[in-house]
């Protein structure tokens, strides 16, 4: 979905919200589990550290007496990395006891400067036994007795367990927040399909006003979008007032013109050759475009339904019959790429009107042939939204090139002052196809000559 869509945009920023959201959770709940898990992997050595020295005397003999039991099968299996040790200090000579865990093996001592004791004398500190475990040291010392006897008491316990136990913990977090977070991105994406529908409903109900299909948005519509309904349609009864009084105004201006125009050329006739021709000239120019302007406003009328349709095939047959016959010395071939089932959505006197202009206008700069080709289309301006239908007639005469092309759509214009006509047919053309809301494009054709394309809104029999 492209950015400008609301849905896309709502969806990716709640999507992406709900994903640092849960990142940042499961981090702060492994954090604080590790905090807590390492607290109480102390307090187990801690409690462990004075159980061993509860356990531990100076004997008669002067030397460590006392084996302690702690209670764990670790301290007693070799290299586990859970040992205990006993070791005299300063003048006391006895021999130190330890852990039968430990047996041969050593776990440095860290220096007093590196880590010194707590106000408890206390000291906890990491390092590796000489087996490779990871392990964690819980040391004090403590005076035995009377005669100054003092002993290192340690407790090392293998920090290596209680790291398998985080990573185990860390992976159900974050496969559960996992599972979460794709289930709340689906809820989430449901519940902001769900709750955009009604535009999209306005959306459809305003391709049916667009098309014809209906003349209001009809419906029920959340109370949140309902005002924008209401206002929707007010403009369009505005917008429509406002078209039909300009369309009456036209056609009122054209039809109060139609008796002067045909009272001035009844008396033109009266008049000397060189003043008739002038004058009968600029009256057929008059009463061509009054026509034109009637044309509209009835077209204008008629395209606001769904009732113009027209097949386009018997048309343009029909023409090319009636040119044929008109210019016996050309050749005029038809090429319906679009087959048959198609109709267009405008009436079929103004197809035969706008077709016929190109038609004709092809007939007078053709050097020995007229083609025209009838195929489906796509607008550029409206991708996929309506269906479009393009007819091109072409000619091999001289062409045109861009200045020209640009000139010939201007009313009035005639490039060759040679051939008969009143400069309209193009003008025409275009301003029947924009009714429409199709277009016109000139170019030079594959043969040299003027190549015109109608691309024209199709609809199917079945609307």
């Amino acid at each position: 979905m492209s950015t400008r869509s609301l849905t896309s945009r709502v969806l990716w920023i709640t999507s992406v919200w709900i994903a640092i959201a849960l990142t940042v959770i499961a981090l702060v709940i492994s954090h604080l589990y590790r905090q807590g898990t390492e607290a109480s992997f102390t307090d187990l050595l801690r409690a462990q550290l004075y159980n061993v020295i509860n356990s531990v005397s100076v004997g008669k003999d002067g030397k460590l007496e006392g084996r302690p039991e702690l209670g764990d099968l670790r301290f007693v299996q070799p290299e586990t990395g859970w040992y205990w040790t006993v070791t005299p200090l300063g003048d006391f000579k006895a021999p130190p006891i330890r852990s039968i865990s430990l047996g041969q093996g050593n776990v440095p001592v860290e220096s007093q400067e590196k880590r010194p004791f707590n106000s408890r004398y206390e000291r906890f500190y990491r390092t590796n036994d000489s087996f490779g475990n990871a392990v964690e040291v819980a040391e004090t010392e403590v005076l035995l007795d009377n005669e100054g006897h003092a002993a290192r008491f340690r407790v090392i316990g293998n920090h290596k367990e209680i790291e398998h136990e985080i990573d185990a913990f860390d992976r159900q977090v974050f496969l559960v927040f996992l599972l979460f977070g794709l289930g709340s991105l689906a809820v989430n994406a449901l519940a902001v399909l769900f709750g955009l529908r009604p535009l999209d409903a306005v959306r459809r109900r305003l391709e049916d006003i667009r098309s014809g299909k209906s003349e209001s948005l009809t419906g029920v519509f959340p109370r949140e979008i309902a005002p924008l309904v209401s206002e929707v349609n007010a403009l369009i009864d505005n917008n429509r007032r406002i078209v039909d009084r300009a369309r009456t105004q036209v056609g009122n201006l054209a039809h109060s013109l139609k008796t002067p125009i045909a009272v001035l050329y009844n008396e033109a006739r009266r008049l000397d050759e060189g003043p008739r021709q002038l004058v009968s000239a600029q009256v057929a120019t008059m009463q061509t475009q009054v026509q034109s302007y009637l044309d509209r406003a009835r077209i204008a009328a008629q395209s606001a339904t769904v009732l113009a349709r027209t097949e386009p095939a018997p048309v343009i047959e029909r023409l090319m019959r009636v040119m044929r016959r008109l210019h016996p010395d050309l050749r005029f071939d038809v090429e319906d790429g679009a087959g048959t089932g198609h109709l267009l959505a405008m009436e079929q006197q103004d197809l035969e009107e706008v077709v016929g202009n190109l038609l004709d206008n092809a007939a007078k700069f053709a050097g020995s042939a007229v083609r025209v080709v009838v195929e489906p289309s796509i607008r550029e301006d409206d991708p996929g939204r309506r269906s479009w239908l393009s007819i091109t007639v072409e000619d091999d005469g001289a062409g045109l090139d861009e200045a020209e092309i640009d000139e010939a759509l201007k009313r009035g214009r005639r490039l060759d002052e040679s051939k008969p006509g009143t400069g309209l047919g193009l003008s025409i053309v275009s301003e029947i196809v924009a009714e429409y809301q199709g277009a016109l494009k000139l170019r030079r054709g594959n043969n040299g000559g003027l190549e015109a394309m109608l691309v024209l809104p199709q609809v199917d029999r079945t609307t």
